[in-house]
């Protein structure tokens, strides 16, 4: 039986050991850095960024409403905060929408999640006579403060605008 060339025995490598030793730190490296970046919270960090920004479009379009009818409000807001209803237009519901749409903004906006626009889930409502959900909540208060809110706010935020 021949030996193997000299060239050939001297060549050096990886161990089992030493392989998984690094595959090991690396696995734990990984895993500190997704607890830190924590997708799901940025994701809801997201979303709850559009619903401000959504409440604050409702309201906005709401006040231009109220200030191009001599400080009338829209119908089928209700007053008092314990009587807080969804903007939508089913059964108890405020149907806001021909009343804002075109005139004071393009599209109703619908919370990211769970709102229920012209094209689906989160999609804003651009149709009014077809159903809709926006998921948010709209009230006046004894006088005629309206406030805007997104109940289904994600990691525990209070998302509300009162004008």
């Amino acid at each position: 039986m021949k030996s193997l060339p000299k060239s050939i025995r001297n060549v050096k490598g990886f161990t089992l050991i030493e392989l998984l030793v690094v595959i090991g730190i690396l696995a734990i490296l990984l895993s500190i850095v997704l607890i830190a970046i924590n997708p799901a919270r940025q994701f809801g960090q997201a979303n709850n960024t559009r619903r401000q920004s959504d409440v604050t479009a409702i309201l906005n379009a709401i006040g231009a409403y109220s200030a191009d009818h001599a400080g009338d409000l829209p119908t089928g807001i209700p007053i008092g905060s314990g009587s807080a209803v969804m903007i939508g237009n089913g059964t108890g519901q405020a149907d806001l929408c021909s009343q804002l749409v075109t005139n004071y903004m393009p599209a109703l906006p619908t919370d990211p999640q769970f709102g229920q626009g012209t094209t689906g889930v989160g999609s804003a409502v651009t149709d009014c006579s077809s159903a809709y959900n926006t998921d948010y909540t709209v009230y006046q208060d004894a006088s005629h403060r309206v406030t805007v809110s997104a109940p289904d706010a994600q990691n525990g935020a209070l998302i509300y605008n009162t004008r």
